[in-house]
């Protein structure tokens, strides 16, 4: 007689938390996250002043500060960030996107959602689990040039993806998956 053999979610997960390195060991606590989102967010300040106005004028600021690239099967993203209203961290969330899209030499990758009106910033609020694309359009300012026409835009959502080296053109935040964390 045969026995069937089937693979249960269960079985999956217990064979991906016996690989070293496949899921990460512990997740960010408040501080670590609060800090990160600091220093990204003071690197977006200096790098233009423009950028200082752009943040300044969001209704509330969603910060990623620290994206990393995951490797195990089709890949992707994931990162945990901080929702700054009026200069207050207000929720944790974290973000998990389709492919990282930067190569190997870089850094870090950080990504921030602008919300420039009252009203988008609620309607995500109001959301358990947020997907670009899906419940919203996020266009992404790919060139220091385009913040000056952002300024004059009513766009209800910015999207700023930088590294290191600067804001990083041809990528964007479509298919990025955001979810309320408890921290």
């Amino acid at each position: 007689m045969r026995t069937r053999f089937s693979i249960t979610p269960a079985i999956v997960l217990s064979g991906l938390l016996a690989l070293p390195g496949a899921l990460p060991t512990r997740a960010d606590d408040k501080a670590l996250i609060d800090a990160n989102t600091e220093r990204a967010l003071a690197w977006l300040r200096e790098s233009r002043e423009d950028t200082a106005r752009l943040l300044d004028e969001a209704a509330g600021v969603l910060v990623f500060p620290d994206l990393v690239k995951m490797g195990f099967g089709v890949g992707g993203e994931f990162g945990e960030g901080a929702l700054i209203v009026e200069g207050d961290t207000v929720d944790y969330y974290a973000s998990a996107g389709t492919t990282f899209g930067l190569g190997p030499e870089a850094d870090y990758k950080a990504e921030v959602i602008l919300f420039m009106t009252p009203q988008a910033l609620q309607a995500f609020r109001d959301s358990r689990s947020w997907k670009v694309g899906e419940h919203a359009t996020v266009p992404v300012l790919t060139d220091v040039t385009e913040v000056d026409a952002a300024l004059g835009l009513d766009a209800p959502l910015i999207g700023l993806i930088f590294s290191e080296d600067g804001l990083v053109s041809d990528l964007n935040l479509d298919g990025t998956s955001v979810t309320r964390i408890v921290r």
